[in-house]
């Protein structure tokens, strides 16, 4: 009986390990080392409304034109965006008349919406103008992480503000965010945005501080997925950051421009792998927290969502272990 279960054991043991081995080969013969960024005609450039005319955006690659880009990336968000930017604006431009050096353009990413978005945001256009809003239609989605890197890709600012469309993140702790990043690149991007612009630092917006609220209305089931998720980002991708998944995080133009030109993952996971970047190349991370609130309407379907994410997580642990994903580490 001894002699059968050792043989069981020694069978499912070299099965397993058979299995791992041909997982490894396969991901590692089916992937690409570096992302193919695919991206139409017609998603290289966006519509100026009052004139009609196709103007191409430019490149993260280029030297920054503007202070601060926001980049709010938006599937089916006609309802829940108009509030969002409704705040975002009316901060950003009352900045602007006490400070006559700031300047701002907020990119809208339509991530293949089906619904009125592009409508709604086309109109802030129309009301501040096209080097204040633009908006960048993708068809087909990409996923938010798709849709964040090529809005951060398009973007013209010496700092980079990517922002959820639902506005759960009260919009005036961008002040929190970039007090942060002044003691990180030892700098202020509105006084001195050429060095700032060139610095390396990446400042997250966190709704952690919020936690033993959060728990307190959930299930056992969801605290227990979401507890399983963060032990998995600490031990597999990301250290030290303990909310990495708040849509609300700053970036010097430098370090988007190097992390995103590396991101493989396109849906909710991508700021995993986004931070997990960040962190092989040693670009310095801090984390404020900020003022949340649950906004009605989410696309995160709670427990498929979180076992999606614990899967992709898996994966990018995986690939970037046995060198199937690389980081082109490209700094100027």
């Amino acid at each position: 009986m001894e002699l059968d279960l050792l043989t069981l054991f020694t069978f499912l043991l070299v099965t397993t390990l058979i299995l791992f081995v041909a997982l490894c080969i396969f991901l590692t013969k089916t992937t690409t080392p570096y992302p193919t960024i695919e991206r139409s005609p017609d998603e290289k450039c966006f519509i100026n409304v009052k004139e009609g005319l196709a103007i191409p955006f430019p490149s993260v690659e280029e030297p920054w034109s503007v202070r601060l880009s926001v980049v709010v990336p938006a599937f089916d968000e006609e309802v829940r965006l108009p509030p969002m930017l409704s705040e975002c604006f009316e901060f950003l431009e009352s900045r602007r008349k006490d400070s006559r050096d700031f300047d701002y353009e907020v990119i809208v990413v339509s991530d293949g919406s089906r619904d009125g978005t592009v409508k709604v945001a086309n109109n802030y256009m129309r009301k501040y103008g096209a080097n204040q809003c633009r908006v960048l239609n993708l068809l087909p989605n990409r996923g938010k992480g798709g849709a964040v890197r090529l809005g951060v890709q398009s973007a013209r600012g010496a700092v980079i503000l990517f922002a959820d469309a639902d506005g759960a993140t009260k919009f005036s702790d961008l002040t929190k965010l970039e007090d942060s990043l002044k003691e990180i690149v030892k700098g202020d991007y509105q006084r001195e945005p050429e060095k700032v612009s060139n610095e390396l630092g990446i400042v997250c917006g966190s709704r952690a501080h919020l936690e033993d609220e959060a728990i307190a209305s959930r299930s056992f089931f969801r605290t227990l997925l979401m507890h399983g998720f963060h032990f998995l980002v600490w031990t597999l991708a990301v250290k030290n950051i303990r909310d990495t998944q708040c849509g609300f995080k700053l970036f010097t133009r430098e370090a988007a421009r190097v992390c995103f030109s590396s991101i493989h993952v396109e849906r909710w996971a991508f700021d995993v792998e986004l931070l997990y970047i960040a962190q092989q190349l040693n670009i310095p991370i801090s984390e404020v927290g900020v003022n949340w609130t649950e906004i009605d309407g989410s696309k995160i379907i709670p427990v498929w969502s979180w076992l999606q994410m614990g899967r992709d997580l898996l994966l990018i642990w995986l690939r970037y272990s046995i060198g199937a994903w690389r980081i082109a580490n490209k700094f100027k």
